[in-house]
């Protein structure tokens, strides 16, 4: 049994007549046919017996809300109650009841569950490429390390976490971290992600960077981290071209002039994508994952992805 939110109830006027207007969410609110969204997640049932539940588009936005600014589930369950705007962009009338953060819990994980997450982030994509966003001349490519939310545990005792086994360790510019990674593909002149992966830490950049080409771009940017032989020659296959940095090699002594003339000229381009890692870590605040395992932390980070795209194409159609 499902909840009727979205309607208009008693007092509603006001919602309608401006008081709750947040310009931003109005806006995203614009951004996207979320019938299309909505369809997607209709089988979501939170409560198939017992009390009502929310329709599942209330739900989803609630989330997206969360990954905006930076709430946890019980910061998330005070803001809906209090916060008209974010009554607004929802979908709850004033005299609804609000999800507490059980059953926002609930909802994420019936997301992951159901492998929504990344159906929800395509489906997003879809629409922002139908919309002319994308325009395809180049892909990014990078990853960022995010600590863990488990306390770091001593690498000289096997290093691994009981509370969360899933992280694990690397090293970057000389120092430790404990962890995992976001990996993203960026479209070059929309700074929209495209695509999406999640780690742990230990896992190197290179061995998931075959998924993240989308195949319909004309260059593939990336950093030394990335180059590979097979990689080159699978661009070149494609018809894509290869604009990946090169390394020195064993025996080699150092990098001949063009190579570094040529990786001079495609480290600016290459690292735009840092300012969408700078976005979702100090706007977001992603510095650290907020879940103990694999699986809800690349839920979240699916979820962030789509909310950063949301805010992103608003500033595109501005």
């Amino acid at each position: 049994m499902r909840r009727n939110s979205g309607q208009l109830g008693f007092g509603d006027h006001w919602l309608t007549e401006g008081l709750g207007r947040n310009e931003r969410l109005d806006r995203i609110s614009k951004v996207l046919d979320w019938s299309r969204v909505e369809r997607l997640v209709s089988g979501v049932h939170d409560a198939p017996e017992g009390r009502p539940s929310y329709p599942p588009l209330v739900m989803l936005k609630a989330l997206l809300l969360q990954q905006w600014y930076g709430l946890s589930d019980p910061r998330l369950e005070e803001a809906l109650s209090d916060t008209l705007s974010f009554r607004r962009f929802v979908g709850l009338g004033l005299d609804e009841g609000t999800p507490d953060h059980s059953t926002i819990s609930r909802f994420r994980k019936l997301l992951r569950e159901a492998k929504l997450d990344q159906a929800l982030f395509e489906e997003v994509g879809r629409q922002l490429e139908d919309r002319g966003l994308v325009l395809k001349q180049g892909t990014l490519i990078d990853a960022t390390l995010v600590e863990a939310q488990a306390a770091r545990p001593q690498k000289e005792a096997g290093g691994r976490s009981e509370v969360d086994p899933d992280a694990d360790w690397t090293k970057r510019g000389g120092k430790a971290h404990f962890g995992y990674k976001g990996h993203i593909a960026v479209d070059e002149i929309s700074g929209l992600i495209r695509r999406t992966d999640f780690t742990d830490a230990k896992t190197y950049e290179s061995e998931v960077a075959d998924g993240l080409v989308c195949g319909d771009e004309r260059a593939v940017y990336a950093d030394k981290a990335y180059e590979h032989k097979a990689r080159r020659a699978w661009l070149r296959g494609k018809g894509i071209k290869d604009r990946i940095m090169h390394r020195s090699h064993k025996h080699q002594a150092g990098l001949p002039y063009w190579q570094r003339r040529r990786n001079r000229l495609i480290a600016p381009i290459r690292a735009a994508i840092e300012r969408v890692f700078g976005t979702l870590k100090r706007s977001y605040g992603y510095t650290k994952v907020r879940y103990f395992s694999l699986d809800a932390n690349r839920t979240q980070f699916r979820l962030l992805c789509i909310a950063y795209n949301l805010r992103r194409a608003v500033a595109l159609t501005a």
